[in-house]
């Protein structure tokens, strides 16, 4: 049994696509990513799609994907249709299932031809329009909260950055844990702190942020400031346990 949808509002017909999505996906090599999920760059008709093949659940949340929650794949399809100004456009999602109980199951979207991520700028001091491009990053993130979008893994590697007639237009990636809902001040500052940014640099996104929100930027500052060092503390206790080499 397989459950799928195709965004009606792709130019392209990618219902064969999708439904041989495991073919396509075998066959490529084009990986771009490989973790507990793979991730790769399928040409489909001359358009180039990004394929998100998440791991077979274990057990237990193979019954809870199937009867209780939305699977990952079918997440990620339905809140980039509902964030579709801040993410690389959907294309659809398919779930296989195997014993009545999810399996495999892939989340496809158009490529977005990125030119960096958020990361590249925050670990290099030299990069070029790097101001400019935190302002604007900060910019990016206050209309994402002003639409009550809280993506909880804003990490530097889930933000593409492509620079487009003189402005950098910034889309957000990896969107299954999201959550919808209008935030307050706190929440919004503590939303920085997976950047694992430099002190310096977390200060220019957040006055950038504190003067469009029209808060007080020296409360701004100790906040996310704060937050950073408290996940920076909390990662770095994490990876010394494991005998793993910590970056401050």
């Amino acid at each position: 049994m397989i459950k799928y949808k195709v965004n009606p509002s792709c130019i392209l017909d990618f219902k064969e696509f999708i439904l041989n999505i495991q073919g396509h996906f075998s066959q490529n090599s084009n990986s771009i990513h490989k973790a507990r999920n793979e991730i790769k760059i399928i040409e489909y008709s001359n358009q180039e799609t990004v394929v998100k093949s998440f791991k077979i659940p274990h057990l237990i949340n193979r019954i809870v994907y199937t009867f209780f929650r939305n699977s990952k794949a079918k997440k990620s399809y339905e809140y980039s249709l509902r964030i579709a100004e801040f993410v690389p456009s959907p294309i659809g999602f398919i779930e296989f299932y195997t014993d009545n109980l999810i399996g495999k199951s892939y989340f496809i979207s158009e490529y977005f031809n990125y030119d960096f991520t958020i990361r590249e700028p925050l670990l290099d001091n030299d990069f070029s329009n790097k101001k400019e491009i935190l302002e604007s990053f900060a910019k990016f993130t206050f209309e994402l909260h002003e639409n009550d979008i809280l993506h909880q893994d804003y990490s530097p590697g889930n933000i593409l950055i492509k620079k487009t007639n003189g402005e950098f237009i910034f889309k957000i990636v990896d969107i299954n844990r999201m959550q919808f809902k209008s935030l307050d001040l706190d929440t919004r500052l503590k939303n920085f702190e997976k950047l694992w940014a430099k002190d310096k640099d977390l200060i220019i996104i957040v006055t950038a942020y504190a003067k469009l929100i029209g808060a007080n930027e020296a409360y701004c500052i100790q906040k996310a400031l704060n937050y950073s060092q408290k996940n920076k503390n909390k990662i770095n206790m994490k990876k010394r346990f494991k005998g793993i080499p910590v970056v401050d």
